[in-house]
């Protein structure tokens, strides 16, 4: 029995998309999410349900759900993580796509964990895309609700949503920060403070760093980044 979300795609004319075309635009209807037709029936989508209306399509490859015509998420499971580094490739098309701004949503559990340092360092050092760690696909849905509701206010009646999106980007950056070895959050702020950006960060010199976190630390994080560029 098809649920009541799936009547929504009768509005929608069907667009006929390569799985690796991302140059021309998906059609978002307001308040809408487009998702990719594996989702159906996952916890993920059930817990959108009665929020937002959802819109199931096949051959969105590598995105997983539209949230507008120019702003998509990606999202990695817990099986992906232990699976192994298959799921770069998605975010690297996504990342290289002109028209697109990928956040990337990770499982962070008990059994991921171990492989969250790595996904962290990959999508927010190496491609500076966001990203926003769940414990659960419910957690995630309510994210996704919370997101979904920002786009659908305009920037100039809602002079918050631009704040907002920065927060998110802002902890996003801060938990990478605290990944590297003798970091915890009050150095991480201060080194954001100094260095606003990673690429700041990783190209500053252990004479820069030192005033600000000392010179044990200032070794360590020198030491972090360059071992992330061999």
């Amino acid at each position: 029995m098809r649920d009541a979300t799936s009547r929504t795609e009768t509005f929608r004319p069907r667009m006929e998309r390569s799985s690796l075309d991302l140059t021309g635009p998906v059609h978002v209807p307001l308040g809408h999410v487009v998702a990719n037709e594996k989702w159906r029936g996952s916890q993920l989508t059930q817990g959108m349900q009665g929020k937002i209306k959802l819109i199931f399509e096949d051959g969105l490859t590598p995105v997983d759900f539209y949230l507008s015509s120019r702003s998509c998420i990606l999202y990695i499971t817990e099986a992906d993580l232990v699976a192994g580094n298959s799921y770069r490739k998605r975010l690297v098309v996504v990342r290289n796509s002109s028209n697109l701004k990928g956040i990337v949503i990770v499982e962070k559990t008990q059994m991921s964990e171990q492989y969250f340092p790595a996904i962290q360092k990959f999508t927010v050092l190496d491609l500076g895309m966001v990203l926003l760690p769940v414990a659960s696909q419910m957690e995630a849905s309510c994210l996704m609700i919370q997101l979904v509701q920002e786009q659908t206010k305009e920037p100039s009646k809602n002079p918050f949503l631009r704040k907002k999106r920065a927060q998110i980007s802002e902890q996003s950056l801060l938990q990478t920060v605290q990944q590297i070895p003798g970091i915890g959050k009050i150095k991480a702020c201060l080194l954001l403070q100094k260095f606003p950006s990673i690429q700041q960060l990783s190209n500053a010199s252990i004479q820069e760093l030192e005033p600000v976190v000392g010179q044990a630390v200032a070794q360590q994080i020198h030491a972090f980044f360059t071992q992330s560029r061999r």
